[in-house]
């Protein structure tokens, strides 16, 4: 199969997402900065958030520009990783309303885990429908950042129960920071 409409599907509904997650950033009655204030937590959410999507997005593109075709399989390991995403926006929102709060942030940590395990479900897939001489599959063969991100979510999630919600969340930055540079395993076989 081509590749084309997974492609512009996933588009879509990460454009989707991403119009959800804004519309939690509700106008503020009054025009002077102070009335900006209760929203620091429901806008620092949204841009953590709005980064994690375009990390996924981004990734998503690469991994697909190393695909010359997909399969059943790949189709259903996608909507399963779209299905975690569309997720993100009510975390976010739940998260940001509470202020970071104990649940919320583990919530929150738990989706981010979801989307990882998901699109590591997906990129394993299309690895097994290419073979294991594709060029995805030399890209990809030590996932260090994949499983080091699964344990840093962990962690979050850990530490927003035990300790501190800002702890866990500070994990979560930590991950959005490790993958802000996209996947440079992949780009370097785009380049070949």
């Amino acid at each position: 199969m081509e590749k084309s409409r997974l492609e512009a599907f996933s588009d879509g509904v990460i454009a989707v997402i991403i119009t959800i997650m804004v519309l939690e950033l509700k106008v503020p009655h009054g025009d002077g900065l102070p009335a900006l204030a209760p929203l620091w937590t429901v806008f620092l959410s949204y841009v953590l958030s709005f980064v994690y999507v375009g990390i996924y997005w981004n990734n998503h593109h690469h991994m697909l520009q190393l695909a010359d075709s997909i399969n059943g399989l790949v189709l259903w390991a996608n909507l399963h990783l779209l299905f975690w995403l569309s997720l993100v926006p009510f975390s976010t929102g739940w998260m940001g309303e509470n202020h970071f709060t104990r649940v919320p942030t583990m919530l929150y940590g738990a989706n981010l885990l979801l989307c990882a395990a998901a699109y590591s479900a997906l990129q394993t897939c299309l690895v097994r429908h290419l073979g294991a001489d594709s060029a995805l599959a030399k890209a990809v063969a030590r996932d260090y950042k994949g499983h080091a991100s699964m344990a840093l979510y962990l962690a979050g999630i850990v530490c927003a129960w035990l300790l501190s919600p800002w702890g866990g969340l500070a994990c979560f930055v930590v991950v959005a920071l490790i993958w802000l540079v996209p996947d440079k395993r992949i780009e370097s076989k785009l380049m070949h």
